[in-house]
């Protein structure tokens, strides 16, 4: 049995697929669950609830922890600490391999040029350091053998059917409805992005295989291109204008005194007022696995999102 926790998310659906696909029998736990699969079984749970959790993983072999909570610092600080906690101890007594999520916030932002597994920590945001807390409580617990698990690291998300991706939100749906494309921060550097599907290969693969326990793995992400030129890529695969506003720090400030959303989005910003570029190429040696091109993902993202085939 796989169980994937906070399968509501798209990771977690792109999850269920892969796991399907590899012939998998899939537990989808959160707290409406939903089929992605035919045959998925369906568990409710809050994960914030240590009973519920020891509950809704009898019986796995493995463990996915996908869950996405609502993008505020405050609630981060109060429910993520609590989540990790209750999924290591059911992972611990259920002897139940656990492959964690994450993202790459509170990496050193001196190293956003290139980040790789062995990039130092050092966050600069109230988010970032909830992720260094938590991860650093996965590997602990991996250190000293209590749970046998892998933490999967992605770049920013893009991909089919993602209401949560500020790339689709932003950029994609503007440039789709004749507007200019806006941009945080720097829209003249680098930045790449994991696309969802590819996550869900990883998450699958490594809950599959053995030889993947036991560390850190970034995931193979697209190719490195400035805002400008990803306007352009996604422009022409709509056919409209490639029209770009970008969005200062200064300005978002000013616009998140009106929308909680963009507030919360402040913080996080020096990641595109700087290069920044996930190097996926340990995963890509070790698993023979390939990232999908910038140009397909966007093609897919079109067709699904917009019903436009080009």
């Amino acid at each position: 049995m796989h169980t994937i926790l906070g399968a509501g998310g798209v990771v977690g659906r792109e999850t269920a697929k892969a796991l399907h696909k590899a012939g998998q029998t899939v537990r989808l736990v959160s707290r409406h669950p939903v089929k992605v699969n035919e045959n998925d079984m369906l568990h409710s749970a809050d994960l914030t609830n240590g009973e519920a959790v020891m509950a809704a993983l009898e019986g796995s072999e493995t463990a996915y922890l996908t869950v996405g909570l609502p993008y505020r610092t405050k609630i981060w600080r109060e429910q993520w600490p609590v989540i990790m906690r209750n999924v290591i101890e059911a992972c611990a007594r259920h002897q139940t391999r656990l492959i964690f999520l994450d993202n790459v916030y509170m990496i050193d932002p001196a190293h956003l040029s290139r980040m790789t597994e062995a990039s130092p920590y050092g966050p600069v945001s109230g988010k970032g350091a909830v992720r260094r807390e938590v991860a650093e409580m996965l590997l602990d617990a991996m250190k000293t053998g209590k749970v046998r698990g892998a933490i999967a690291r992605a770049a920013d998300f893009y991909g089919p059917d993602n209401d949560k991706s500020v790339m689709v939100e932003l950029v994609f749906k503007n440039l789709h409805k004749n507007k200019p494309a806006m941009w945080l921060g720097n829209p003249d550097k680098k930045h790449n992005y994991t696309y969802t599907p590819d996550i869900g290969r990883v998450m699958a693969l490594l809950g599959t295989d053995a030889k993947g326990l036991g560390r850190v793995w970034h995931i193979p992400s697209s190719e490195a291109y400035t805002g400008r030129e990803w306007v352009e890529k996604i422009a022409a695969a709509l056919q409209v204008k490639p029209r770009i506003k970008s969005i200062s720090r200064g300005a978002a400030r000013v616009f998140g005194l009106f929308n909680t959303d963009v507030r919360e989005s402040v913080e996080m910003i020096y990641q595109f007022e700087n290069d920044y570029f996930l190097d996926g190429s340990d995963l890509e040696k070790h698993f023979n696995f390939n990232a999908t091109a910038a140009e397909e993902a966007i093609k897919s993202i079109i067709t699904a999102d917009f019903g436009k085939t080009g």
